[in-house]
């Protein structure tokens, strides 16, 4: 139960650097940006899947919370926050590493997920075209609205820190509870669900993915180290596992249609490249 305390409080720290960095960018778009720069963030969101998945290949989950924000103020596509969330690599890359697997299977696994992010990501972003954002600053002056922190009278740092204690304690409260459950049903019984070597395995790595913890993607990596679960159960909990920015996106964005249409995609290419893979493999 400590180290569940533990595990939670670590979790919750390192996502603050993050969670800053965000709110100040999204304050200097509600102070700064001119129309003019508008129009260039606005067309260059078309290349947002493609810098999204490669910069969600990166071994950490801060950046899917990131995306999830930069998502609900509209600054970013929601092809690019669907890229960035199935190419996320949470812990499977340290754990793997740790481990001295053959480093081009990771490279395989890492450009894989990011390929399919990308592809998906382009995909969505198309099928959403013809649905036009509305301008940045409406949706940033409607958070600071939501959050009630006067954000124009304390300033662009003070109102990004403000930002950053609301969600950090909602973020913090989240883990210790998806750290409880856990704990009371047992990790051994969560990496049983997975064993069947059958098709619901797959549907099921994918529900396991979608658990906005590092637990999700530790327990998937060390099965498949131990030969217990094959390459597509793997990708199908991998290509899911966005870490807390699921919990992110349905905390800072109001609209939950959206928020259940990004879920559905991710959950729905989790299973079919899974069950494609083992087919192919």
């Amino acid at each position: 139960m400590f180290d569940m305390l533990i595990d939670g409080l670590v979790d919750t720290l390192k996502l603050i650097p993050y969670l800053f960095i965000t709110f100040i960018i999204l304050e200097l778009l509600e102070h700064k940006l001119s129309k003019k720069n508008e129009k260039i963030l606005a067309k260059n969101k078309k290349f947002g899947p493609i810098i999204g998945g490669i910069l969600g290949a990166l071994p950490q989950c801060g950046f899917s919370t990131m995306a999830a924000s930069l998502f609900s103020n509209k600054v970013i596509t929601i092809g690019t926050v669907v890229a960035i969330f199935l190419a996320t690599s949470d812990e499977m890359l340290p754990i793997m590493l740790s481990e001295k697997v053959d480093i081009l299977l990771v490279l395989r696994i890492i450009g894989f997920k990011v390929l399919i992010g990308i592809l998906i990501g382009v995909i969505v972003d198309i099928i959403y075209k013809t649905k036009k954002d509305s301008k940045n600053k409406e949706h940033i002056h409607e958070m600071c609205n939501h959050e009630n922190c006067h954000c124009e009278e304390d300033g662009i740092l003070l109102s990004s820190i403000k930002h950053t204690l609301k969600i950090t304690l909602f973020v913090l409260i989240a883990n210790l509870l998806i750290n409880g459950i856990i704990y009371f049903i047992g990790e051994d019984k969560l990496s049983g669900l997975l064993l069947n070597n059958n098709v619901v395995s797959y549907f099921i790595a994918s529900l396991i993915g979608l658990i906005p913890n590092c637990a999700s993607s530790v327990i998937i990596t060390e099965l498949y180290l131990a030969n217990l679960i094959t390459i597509g159960t793997l990708l199908s909990g991998l290509l899911t596992g966005s870490g807390l920015g699921i919990l992110l996106l349905f905390r800072t964005n109001k609209d939950l249609k959206e928020n259940f249409t990004i879920l559905g995609i991710i959950y729905s290419v989790g299973v079919i490249i899974g069950i494609i893979t083992d087919m192919i493999i």
